[in-house]
């Protein structure tokens, strides 16, 4: 038993950081250890899910998932536009997260250490070297095999990037908002996904004629459904870019993570991120987009090039729960379009000043 002299100086700030977890939090650890011994016990042995991230040319966002999997199915991939496509749809919620995982991540030839979350997520900055555009960097655990991931790097004269939400702005899902999580999660894979007529053909114009322009995927989704949410992407010809989603299950002070919150947040840090760049924030009328968006936009009006909101079908927002008015939105100096698809969305980009 160790001596008082041997504790940490902080032992006494954790020990109370354990104590005020919420009650559900508390109830998810417990939960989530029964489950990890279990898993050892099998075999199962620790597999890094590498996520696509992005970054600036002196610093990376690295984003990843460290979770059990059977040993069978632990080889990573190679092919760095399918993620593990062996842990999917329900699988991935099964999946058994490894609780603050101790990860290396290997950038050019520097090596960082970091850990992953109470959801085996790792979402950290680590200091870089690397060319704009492209890249890849490594990551892995002392027991698992190294697995690459890409990473998008903005180049400094970048002045444009877009920031996009995801169901019912690229991915049609038409059920009714209590049920849009788990049907897409446990019942459908990508296959089965319906893409939103002309968006991908919208944001691909985009980076056509604005080659150097982030395309980021801001979503209330889990992380769980990443590989899946990818591969449907990539499958519908939509530019590549990163995921930001979120972690399900109970935080230190509430039963459920906001969805609301994780977008507001990201969508300020990105701001903080990339100070020289103006957003193009695409999003739908069926959840708080406009809301979030309008938001956004009257408290950073610099950081904001304009607002296209896809509308929809009158059978779509009677399952979203009603359509936002335009008018409703707080007041921005931003510039908002509206259309029911990408390719009327796309006839009006030219109201915007995307220079």
């Amino acid at each position: 038993m160790p001596h008082d002299s041997d504790r940490s100086p902080d032992a006494p700030l954790v020990a109370h950081a354990r104590r005020t977890l919420h009650r559900a939090a508390r109830i998810d650890d417990a939960v989530q250890d029964w489950r990890h011994r279990r898993a050892r016990k099998r075999g199962d042995t620790a597999t890094v899910v590498p996520f696509t991230g992005y970054g600036s040319t002196t610093w990376v966002r690295v984003l990843a998932r460290v979770v059990l999997t059977p040993p069978k199915v632990a080889a990573p991939k190679k092919d760095l536009d399918k993620p593990d496509e062996r842990i999917r749809g329900w699988r991935s919620f099964t999946s058994i997260p490894v609780v603050e995982a101790d990860v290396w991540v290997q950038v050019g030839d520097t090596k960082h250490r970091v850990q992953a979350d109470r959801g085996g997520v790792v979402d950290v900055v680590v200091t870089a070297d690397l060319a704009p555009g492209w890249q890849s960097i490594t990551l892995g655990t002392e027991d698992t095999e190294p697995v690459e991931a890409r990473v998008y790097i903005v180049d400094p004269s970048t002045r444009l990037g877009v920031i996009s939400d995801v169901d019912d702005t690229v991915m049609v899902t038409a059920l009714p908002r209590p049920f849009v999580a788990a049907w897409n999660t446990f019942v459908l894979d990508e296959h089965a996904r319906t893409p939103v007529p002309g968006m991908a053909v919208m944001l691909e114009r985009l980076t056509r004629s604005h080659p150097t322009v982030p395309v980021i995927y801001l979503s209330t989704g889990a992380w769980n459904v990443a590989p899946t949410l990818t591969r449907f992407l990539s499958r519908n010809l939509y530019p590549s870019g990163p995921l930001l989603l979120t972690d399900w299950g109970p935080t230190h002070d509430r039963w459920f993570r906001s969805g609301r919150l994780h977008k507001e947040t990201n969508l300020r840090r990105l701001a903080d991120e990339f100070p020289d760049i103006r957003w193009l924030l695409v999003g739908d009328d069926g959840q708080h987009d406009e809301e979030i968006y309008g938001a956004f936009s009257e408290e950073r009006p610099e950081h904001v090039a304009g607002v296209a909101i896809r509308q929809l079908s009158p059978g779509e927002a009677v399952l979203a729960g009603g359509r936002s008015k335009p008018d409703e939105h707080a007041p921005s100096q931003a510039r908002w379009i509206y259309a029911p698809d990408g390719a009327g969305l796309l006839d009006r980009l030219s109201e915007f000043d995307l220079s």
